[in-house]
């Protein structure tokens, strides 16, 4: 017989999903995808506050090589808070200075609703940017993630079997 299970969100109201990949674009990209693989590795084992679990190393597709991960957090503001420090704020801004041939994207889902993506030098929709129409990328990741999100906690699902 088939084991099914459904998980019981009832202690994660603030639940928050971030999917992310990297696409190469050039040979150069290869390189650059490549040597963010231990750093962000050696972030998510070091677990910080907030970081609930780590999916690494999730294939996309291999032409062009796309890679990304998947991290579950606590919450919008235990994810805002690790991005603002040292690791990635110092990833970031190089990115944002030079992508390294690759391209970039992030989607986050917020258990209350709140929804939040954005997307760097993609030659191509991906995600959400393949059926809504996309704009310029304004403020924070948390201000655009609580634009969406629903101000009350909610009904969170539970365990329904």
């Amino acid at each position: 017989m088939m084991k099914r299970e459904v998980p019981d969100f009832s202690a994660y109201a603030d639940l928050v999903i971030m999917m992310l990949g990297m696409r190469v674009r050039t040979l150069r990209g290869v390189k650059t995808l490549l040597g963010l693989g231990p750093p962000i590795e050696a972030a998510g084992a070091a677990r910080p506050d907030g970081l609930l679990h780590a999916d690494n190393a999730i294939i996309y597709g291999f032409y062009p090589l796309h890679l990304g991960m998947r991290w579950y957090w606590r919450d919008i503001d235990a994810l805002e808070a690790w991005a603002k420090s040292g690791p990635h704020r110092l990833w970031w801004s190089q990115f944002m200075t030079d992508s390294g041939g690759t391209e970039f994207w992030h989607e986050t889902y917020h258990m209350r609703g709140g929804m939040e993506a954005i997307y760097l030098d993609m030659t191509k929709p991906i995600g959400l940017a393949n059926f809504m129409p996309v704009g310029a990328a304004r403020g924070t990741m948390a201000s655009r993630h609580k634009e969406w999100a629903s101000p009350g906690p909610g009904e969170a699902p539970t365990d329904r079997r």
